[in-house]
């Protein structure tokens, strides 16, 4: 038996995170759904409706909740994807975009449901850290250019 996640993220939405977490299953290969809490008899809201869900992506545990549909998300906090391959921060973006998502700059979306997301590629911090300034600061300046990243532009820049 595995020990629980200490500490998890909490999404709170105002009333469809059932559709959220859906998505998000669907969205990443890794990820699973951990437990459901339906609301009874006695709520809270109608009876059966998804109250909290504990779900998993990549080992990372989350926790949706129904809640007040007065709380926004905002870009104040992120969820950061790290990618390997170019295809996998495109195949990522588009999902993550879909259906009323949108595109930020350097790497930022916003997902349906107003979560934000950093989709970067795992070379990013060597690109930005490289030991010549100059190269270093090119990367940047091509970064702040676009929306989603691309590895090819971004290694290009720091030759």
């Amino acid at each position: 038996m595995t020990t629980p996640q200490k500490i998890k993220t909490c999404l709170w939405f105002g009333s469809n995170a059932e559709e959220a977490v859906r998505c998000y299953l669907s969205v990443f290969r890794r990820s699973r759904l951990l437990e459901e809490l339906r609301a009874g008899d006695g709520g809270p809201g109608p009876k059966g409706s998804l109250v909290l869900a504990e779900f998993e992506i990549d080992g990372q545990r989350f926790v949706a909740l129904n809640g007040a549909p007065q709380l926004k998300f905002t870009e104040a906090i992120s969820l950061i994807v790290t990618c390997e391959a170019q295809e996998e921060i495109d195949e990522l973006w588009s999902k993550l975009t879909a259906d009323g998502g949108s595109e930020g700059q350097c790497g930022w979306l916003k997902d349906r449901f107003g979560v934000s997301w950093q989709i970067v590629p795992s070379a990013l911090p060597r690109l930005l850290g490289h030991p010549e300034p100059a190269r270093a600061a090119r990367v940047m300046q091509a970064m702040m250019q676009i929306k989603k990243l691309d590895i090819a532009r971004l290694e290009d820049a720091a030759r």
